[in-house]
């Protein structure tokens, strides 16, 4: 009885059962997880692996702003002085703006590249409120808007190529201005990059060179979107029907 063909297969079958569940062991094992790894939310359902893409650019495109904020506030602290406690309460404060979508008052309902505008204005009429703030403001309507004008991409959201494009040019704007923008006494604006004999700062070169970068990226993968889907479409028909006959093919 012992050699039946029943008991062969079925002990054929605890064998495979045993070596997949080792195998997942292993590789389970072999897995490595990264600070950025996140647990999955309710949201991801409702996502391609394009929006999933489009907001993982989005959350750390901020945190590049964030750090900008950060880094130009400990050079140029008059200008959270103006209207903040602190650095740290000024940041807070221009983020709470955001999220609520409200401009600050001194930007009189500017947002985008007409707040970055304000920013850098020094006459007939200076702008006299925080100009490191308005920077952040324009900044992160900006990014939104790249974002298909939604803080977090859905299945009936993506990306606009040409307006993901515009975004990170006006951002190498931001960062040439920045640089180069002076005051009616000819001392800059904003002091941002520094390399002396007292060290170097590079943190927002850096930081917005990464935001252009993701912009870039994010506008080159929606260009290619309609161009793919009729390539994806025909690779699948292929390989699903002749996919087990090429997997048979001796390479």
């Amino acid at each position: 009885m012992s050699d039946s063909p029943v008991s062969a297969r079925a002990g054929l079958r605890v064998w495979l059962v045993g070596s997949a569940a080792a195998a997942l062991g292993l590789t389970a094992c072999g897995v490595t997880t990264t600070e950025r790894a996140e647990t999955y939310s309710h949201n991801e359902w409702l996502q391609t692996s394009a929006n999933r893409t489009a907001n993982l650019a989005l959350r750390d495109n901020l945190l590049s702003i964030r750090r900008v904020q950060l880094s130009l506030y400990r050079r140029n602290p008059r200008e959270w002085r103006k209207w903040a406690a602190s650095a740290d309460d000024a940041i807070q404060r221009t983020w709470d703006a955001i999220s609520k979508e409200s401009a600050l008052p001194e930007l009189r309902g500017a947002t985008g590249i007409e707040a970055i505008r304000l920013a850098f204005e020094t006459g007939p009429r200076p702008y006299e409120g925080d100009r490191v703030a308005a920077l952040v403001v324009g900044w992160a309507s900006m990014l939104r808007q790249a974002n298909g004008g939604t803080w977090e991409q859905s299945l009936f959201d993506g990306v606009n190529a040409e307006n993901s494009y515009r975004v990170a040019r006006n951002m190498e704007i931001s960062l040439w201005l920045i640089g180069s923008k002076t005051g009616p006494d000819g001392q800059p604006l904003l002091l941002a990059t520094e390399i002396s004999e007292r060290g170097r700062n590079l943190v927002v070169d850096r930081e917005l060179s990464k935001v252009v970068a993701r912009l870039d990226l994010l506008a080159a993968q929606a260009d290619e979107k309609y161009r793919r889907g009729a390539l994806d479409f025909s690779q699948n028909w292929i390989l699903g029907g002749f996919g087990p006959l090429l997997s048979l093919v001796r390479r």
